[in-house]
């Protein structure tokens, strides 16, 4: 993408109403703009960021064996009013009249609707088990939406649902996605710690929200120093693995963490006071395992083994995808500006002339950015009729991880200069070592 033909508004100064670092930044480097209160729109640059986002989340749920389908955003107030949720959900509900003056709303979540699905078409054990999900549009009405999309009115989320004939399958449905949580925010360049959390208006009895340490956070959390050391990957470890998915919820069970809401200080007191770590965080995920309150609300019924109708147990599981977008920034980013992770940048390369009106310098520029495009390089090209300094200045904001930085003087010598965005260092290399440097 050649930035004189893109559509990329970066301002000189942050919105005197943007309180945070992740909402000025977004707004700055020309990621969103406010359209009403809550409510933003995904400029170019912040919409490749959020759709790498969205499609890590989408490998890895496919991974796990979740299916993807899609739901639609409004919903019928009858499902709600069958799981006895419609009342009780409170006015963050946006509730809304069709034209016939049926009561509909528009969807915060989606576990009356795929129970209602699942009982419509599911009547055997033999299709159980099984995990839908989907990435869609959610709105809930918050009462003071606040700090860009980190508290926004309407988001973009990922929300499975798994199916189990028991509780013991129930529960492995519940590993497994812990499992794929934990690799999903690993493949984001974050670090998201599993808290033991309350379920709030979801329900069921047991429950983990994953919080991304930032000092902006909403939450204070408290944490074993243990998830320091954790290995975020489980490389080792297989979705179908029984035995290696409970000793994974062992250990992150046993390992003390909690957000001020389920804080123990008992068992605070018993973690060593130098493994005590505390801080503040942003919530990113929440996974619920809350039995058969759905299904039996809603009267999902399936044929067991040995003929008895039995109801299935449920499990819904959510990321903040959208949401993830302000986290990362909070947890990565400087004084210059956005620091993004290799896997969600917008663009892998930022090429800059320093003189566009340097013949030499441009020419090769504009070589180097048929070669990195040709090569399959993802890269954004600086060739505006504008002083470097400035270039440069919107590249840190911006934060691609590298920068190629064309002048006359290194082009007269044969050279150009890398460097990297989140250790700010440089190198002096050929254009062909460059080149290779950025291919490979």
């Amino acid at each position: 993408m050649r930035v004189s033909q893109a559509f990329l508004p970066v301002l000189k100064e942050s919105p005197s109403d943007a309180q945070i670092v992740s909402h000025k930044l977004m707004l700055r480097a020309g990621l969103v703009r406010q359209t009403a209160a809550g409510i933003y729109a995904w400029l170019p640059l912040g919409y490749r960021v959020l759709r790498k986002i969205e499609q890590i989340v989408r490998e890895e749920q496919d991974r796990a064996g979740a299916i993807e389908m899609l739901m639609p955003t409004v919903q019928s107030a009858e499902l709600w009013r069958e799981s006895g949720r419609y009342d009780a959900y409170g006015p963050e509900m946006l509730r809304i009249r069709d034209r016939h003056d049926r009561e509909m709303l528009y969807g915060p979540t989606n576990e009356e609707m795929l129970t209602a699905l699942f009982r419509d078409d599911v009547r055997s054990y033999r299709d159980l088990p099984r995990t839908l999900y989907h990435i869609q549009w959610k709105f809930r009405d918050e009462v003071r939406p606040r700090f860009g999309v980190m508290r926004g009115r309407e988001f973009l989320m990922k929300d499975a649902y798994s199916f189990d004939l028991d509780e013991a399958g129930a529960r492995q449905s519940y590993y497994t996605q812990l499992l794929a949580y934990l690799r999903t925010f690993q493949r984001l360049g974050i670090r998201a710690v599993p808290m033991k959390a309350a379920s709030g208006p979801i329900g069921g009895d047991l429950s983990h929200e994953f919080i991304v340490l930032a000092p902006t956070g909403e939450s204070e959390v408290f944490y074993d120093a243990a998830f320091e050391e954790f290995d975020w990957s489980q490389s080792g470890l297989s979705y179908g693995d029984a035995d290696g998915l409970q000793r994974l919820f062992d250990e992150v069970s046993s390992t003390y963490s909690a957000t001020d809401e389920t804080h123990d200080e008992a068992r605070w007191n018993d973690v060593a006071e130098d493994r005590r770590r505390t801080g503040r965080g942003i919530e990113v995920g929440h996974i619920f395992y809350f039995g058969d309150k759905y299904s039996t609300a809603m009267g999902l019924k399936v044929s067991g083994p040995d003929g008895s109708n039995v109801t299935p147990m449920m499990g819904s599981y959510g990321i903040g995808v959208s949401r993830l977008v302000g986290a990362i920034i909070e947890a990565s980013h400087d004084e210059h500006g956005i620091i993004w992770p290799e896997e969600v940048a917008p663009w892998k390369v930022g090429l800059v002339t320093m003189r566009a009106d340097d013949a030499p310098s441009s020419a090769a520029a504009d070589d180097l950015y048929s070669k990195l495009t040709a090569g399959g390089v993802e890269t954004l090209y600086d060739d505006r009729d504008e002083r470097g300094g400035v270039k440069l200045g919107s590249m840190d904001l911006i934060g691609l991880p590298w920068q190629l930085v064309v002048g006359p003087r290194g082009i007269a010598s044969g050279t150009v200069e890398l460097k990297r965005r989140a250790t700010g260092q440089k190198e002096e290399l050929s254009l062909e070592a460059a080149l290779s440097r950025l291919t490979s």
